[in-house]
């Protein structure tokens, strides 16, 4: 069965939704949402992501998809059989269900080690350089995040879910989550209980200390609450938006690029290969001789001088 990926439909009206947030933030006494080099920078990147994804997507995502599923998932006397022994799941309403909330599942921690792990944390930091919060802010997206993304979703495939039923649910995610880059969309009530809405989203892309590293889920945020993620917005808080270590640029080269270059220069800083190994693969935030600290370092540090205090 064939299924159009939504995001065909979603481009247009991303691009119509952030001419809409820009006109009405001009003309309604909040000037400084945009800043149109930023824009630029961020329209740049989404345009060279959405090149990049659809060859990759087409060569390495569909493929990746396409093979794992023909692989565990064989024709047995012609029907689709998983190799644990049960039928591969077809597609009713509920079968639809069960892989949103396994795709949402995989975002979540997609997602989070995106944040965790620094090598993926210089791909994914693209989408968090900048120190606006907008829906020109939701294009901005990586390039080089696209060759590894499939990895984290192969499994749902593998266990006998259609790789088109996977693509499209996919779709329905990044729409859910390029809407979630606005401020004037405020407190959603009883929504706020189970969903991932957008002043959690805004809790997600501040870089106050209290609020880093929060908030990764996709459109729920049940696994936010299970997992000690979660935070709620303090409307007491003075938000800052964007990264501690920004690429003060607006060429997308070095934007996409620069904390490739501070890992490389972090790794020779000792000669000791397991502190080069965790320069690239440990947190954000970690040195071998505690010059910088992680997220986890400053809240404990912090949280030790108020006790004494």
């Amino acid at each position: 069965m064939d299924f159009t990926n939504p995001l065909v439909y979603g481009v247009p009206c991303f691009l119509g939704l952030i001419a809409l947030e820009l006109t009405y933030s001009k003309n309604s006494g909040n000037k400084d949402l945009y800043k149109w080099k930023d824009l630029l920078s961020s329209v740049s990147l989404g345009i060279g992501s959405a090149v990049v994804g659809a060859l990759v997507k087409t060569v390495g995502m569909i493929l990746v998809f396409s093979v794992a599923y023909d692989l565990f998932n064989p024709l047995v006397d012609g029907v689709r059989t998983n190799i644990m022994g049960y039928e591969s799941f077809g597609y009713a309403w509920y079968i639809w269900i069960i892989c949103m909330l396994l795709d949402d599942y995989a975002y979540y921690w997609f997602h989070r080690q995106n944040h965790m792990v620094r090598f993926l944390w210089a791909a994914h930091i693209v989408h968090h350089s900048s120190d606006n919060f907008n829906l020109g802010t939701a294009v901005r997206n990586g390039w080089f995040t696209i060759f590894y993304k499939p990895f984290f979703y192969v499994w749902i495939v593998m266990i006998g879910f259609p790789p088109e039923m996977l693509v499209v649910c996919l779709g329905i995610e990044a729409l859910w989550q390029f809407q979630l880059h606005t401020k004037y969309i405020k407190n959603l009530g009883f929504l706020e209980s189970f969903m991932n809405t957008h002043t959690m989203h805004q809790v997600h892309h501040s870089r106050n200390i209290e609020y880093m590293d929060k908030n990764h889920g996709g459109f729920l945020n049940i696994f936010d609450r299970i997992f000690g993620t979660w935070k709620e917005l303090d409307d007491s808080v003075d938000i800052e938006y964007g990264v501690t270590a920004p690429p003060n640029s607006y060429n997308i080269f070095v934007i996409l690029t620069h904390e490739y270059k501070n890992i490389w220069t972090d790794m020779k800083k000792s000669k000791n290969w397991g502190d080069k190994f965790m320069y690239a693969f440990g947190p954000p935030g970690w040195s071998h001789d505690g010059s910088t600290l992680t997220v986890k370092q400053i809240r404990k540090k912090m949280k030790e001088e108020k006790m004494a205090a």
